[in-house]
């Protein structure tokens, strides 16, 4: 790790298509500050994002990338962190792609606690697809396919983590630039999966749940006695419905990632024939 890399070093040449306002821009300047803040440089970072407005991210920053498909940004993620250690994973998706077709990869990279940091660009709506409601959508919520609102509650990404034995759980918000740097920074440094579901309004498709809505709602924790190492008083505001909150909601500072837990170091991309399991060498070349 570096103590001179700039946020500016993971600027890419190409520019964003995302719709002027977006809280997509906010969300990833955080990303990109946070990874300078703690020293990685581009060449000792991996970006894997999915699909939706989201899923454009790893264009936009300068760094090793992938664009998985639908829902399957975690596993990828997965695979890239157990095959090199060293390298800090960064996964983005939305609330569509990570909540939805992606549940089931969330909930069990949790409970995994695969040693990387998931930022969920939540805007409660489907932006890339025009406007469709999303699994964070109010009941409430009025689209051209759900006229009268999806008639379901929307799902709480925080308690899904928090059953799954999440070890970092936070929530910011992409036009609060420093509390949402600070918070992305904290998740990256934390050993283990930490998961920041970032308030990134739509300002296209949703006009309930809007930046002044956010601004208006939102309680910081820091600004309150919370304890985030103290699970139960955790698990009260996350299953808080009546408060938006931002900052570090649960921290288990005694959790052990799963590199260490099962012994994976190094990269694997350093293992000679000497070193590989009998037939493994074979096995890569006849899939490589």
């Amino acid at each position: 790790m570096s103590s001179d890399v700039r946020f500016t070093d993971f600027k890419s040449d190409k520019q964003p298509t995302w719709c002027p306002g977006c809280g997509d821009f906010g969300t990833m300047n955080g990303i990109m500050k946070g990874l300078a803040e703690t020293g990685n440089s581009p060449d000792e970072t991996f970006v894997v994002a999915g699909i939706g407005c989201s899923g454009k991210i790893g264009t936009y920053m300068r760094s090793y990338a992938l664009h998985g498909v639908h829902g399957r940004a975690l596993p990828v993620g997965t695979g890239v962190k157990v095959a090199n250690p060293d390298i800090e994973v960064v996964v983005a998706g939305g609330d569509g792609d990570g909540y939805s077709i992606g549940a089931g990869h969330f909930i069990h990279a949790v409970r995994r606690n695969i040693d990387i940091t998931y930022v969920v660009m939540d805007n409660r709506i489907y932006g890339l697809t025009k406007g469709q409601a999303s699994p964070t959508s109010r009941p409430d919520f009025e689209t051209a396919t759900t006229p009268e609102g999806p008639k379901q509650p929307p799902v709480n990404p925080l308690a899904l983590a928090l059953s799954a034995g999440g070890s970092f759980i936070a929530q910011s918000f992409s036009s609060n630039a420093l509390r949402h740097q600070e918070i992305v920074q904290q998740a990256i440094e934390h050993d283990g999966f930490s998961i920041v579901n970032t308030f990134s309004p739509c300002v296209t498709f949703n006009d309930v749940d809007t930046y002044d809505y956010f601004r208006d709602s939102i309680v910081d924790l820091d600004e309150t006695d919370h304890d985030p190492t103290d699970r139960d008083a955790a698990k009260d505001k996350i299953l808080d419905n009546d408060k938006e909150y931002i900052g570090v909601l649960w921290e288990d500072e005694d959790a052990v990632d799963y590199n260490t837990a099962h012994g994976v170091e190094g990269n694997m991309a350093d293992i000679d024939e000497s070193g590989a399991p009998d037939g493994a060498t074979d096995l890569v070349r006849e899939f490589y």
